[in-house]
């Protein structure tokens, strides 16, 4: 496997003329062109196997040609693009289907909010909900959450470099141990507990709890079943709603359409977006239990709330859940990358490589400093896009399209073993 030696295109025009706040065309320094499933070509035509798929917004592929063909019809037939949250007849077929292939079978009655484009749009319009419900203010959070980039949401991130971002005190938020935070031998159900029970932990009684059942940018820590289900009644107990963040995680990343279908629990407000949309455009949507639907008309809006275009992707992109194939298929794919990384690891034990994630988004943690970040510059240079995950930036992240091929995916796993045993060659001889 050979490292590739074109020419890089030139990155002056965004070095010139945008804002320091770029970050990943930082670690990516070509100029992108074209893209289908899971490659993509720069304008060298140097060809790349995407591991990254949008952070997550990209779970059906690049330019994926079924939904393509179905937004191309709809752009002919002068569909209406922008209609704040007006009735349209995009809309009514998305929410049609929805019910049909994802709530029905499901056997939920959830509300479905459109908050505006974004995930941190969902959040943040679950964090208002839950205060106005409750009365209450405060929101509990974990260790190593990602919630957004918007204060409301930023207040529920543990991230401490994106939370400095903020120039201001982030309030009304706790942060609790996440499942494993300390270890298998704590109990960190207890604990929060015994918090919430001891009228001198000064922890008050929050309004909410917000839980990634994987979390994606906080390292990819996976709760477990049982973690899950005791989470959902001490909120139960104590009247406290539960919102669970599905942006990243749902529309299948893990396997089942929803991240946390394996423990069976039912949170009162579920935040969607990235893959939602089916074609990398921007929709977000939040699911309320019908008697937690309390808002007044215009409450909360947002001028880009009813992506018509995302209705017409996110319709078509249903299809896919239509029957269980395509679950197969995730699991048949999730199977082949952790035996492809168990095996590297067991080659290179002196990286003391370990194994994280679930389904199609799993990765390695490495302990040394900067060792992720360096496998993701080698796999970059040999024609493989992936990323860092953790506050140290200490896991390198696989996360491809789910509909990647399987004949792609081999060959993205035999880039990445070749950079893994390179890294290795490098560590022996530092």
């Amino acid at each position: 496997m050979q490292t590739q030696t074109l020419e890089t295109p030139s990155m002056n025009v965004f070095e010139q003329l945008e804002s320091e706040v770029r970050s990943y065309c930082r670690n990516f320094r070509t100029v992108f062109h074209k893209a289908q499933n899971a490659k993509l070509w720069d304008t060298k035509e140097r060809e790349y196997i995407d591991f990254f798929a949008g952070a997550g917004a990209l779970n059906y592929g690049h330019n994926n040609r079924k939904i393509r063909d179905k937004l191309i019809a709809y752009l002919l037939e002068d569909g209406v693009t922008h209609s704040l949250d007006m009735a349209t007849h995009a809309k009514e077929q998305f929410l049609s289907q929805f019910h049909e292939v994802i709530m029905k079978p499901r056997g939920w009655d959830y509300k479905v909010m459109f908050p505006g484009p974004t995930g941190t749009n969902a959040v943040e319009s679950a964090l208002k909900i839950a205060r106005k419900v409750t009365g209450r203010t405060t929101v509990i959070s974990f260790t190593n959450a990602f919630h957004g980039m918007t204060l409301g949401s930023l207040a529920v991130t543990g991230n401490a470099f994106k939370r400095k971002g903020a120039g201001m005190a982030l309030t009304h938020s706790v942060f609790m141990p996440y499942d494993g935070y300390f270890g298998e031998a704590v109990d960190t159900i207890q604990y929060m507990e015994k918090l919430l029970d001891d009228p001198g932990s000064g922890v008050p009684l929050p309004a909410a709890i917000i839980v990634e059942a994987v979390q994606g940018e906080g390292g990819l820590n996976v709760a477990s079943d049982t973690w899950l289900q005791r989470l959902e009644r001490l909120c139960h107990q104590k009247g406290i709603l539960l919102i669970l963040d599905d942006i990243q995680m749902g529309c299948g990343r893990t396997g089942p359409f929803f991240s946390f279908e394996s423990s069976g629990i039912e949170p009162d407000l579920i935040c969607l977006s990235k893959s939602i949309g089916g074609y990398g455009l921007p929709l977000a949507l939040t699911l309320i239990k019908p008697e937690l639907d309390v808002w007044k008309p215009g409450e909360h809006n947002g001028t880009f709330r009813g992506n018509n275009l995302g209705f017409v992707g996110a319709s078509e992109a249903l299809d896919y859940w239509k029957t269980g194939g395509f679950r197969e298929q995730i699991e048949d794919k999730a199977n082949r990358i952790t035996a492809s990384l168990e095996r590297m690891m067991e080659r290179q034990p002196a990286l003391h490589g370990t194994l994280r994630g679930k389904g199609m988004i799993q990765g390695i943690a490495f302990e040394q400093p900067g060792m992720a970040e360096r496998l993701c510059e080698l796999a970059f240079a040999s024609g493989l896009i992936l990323e860092t995950s953790g506050p140290c930036s200490e896991v390198a992240k696989l996360m491809p399209p789910l509909t990647i091929e399987n004949s792609t995916l081999e060959q993205g796993l035999q880039i990445l073993e070749h950079c893994y045993n390179q890294l290795a060659e490098e560590a022996a001889s530092a």
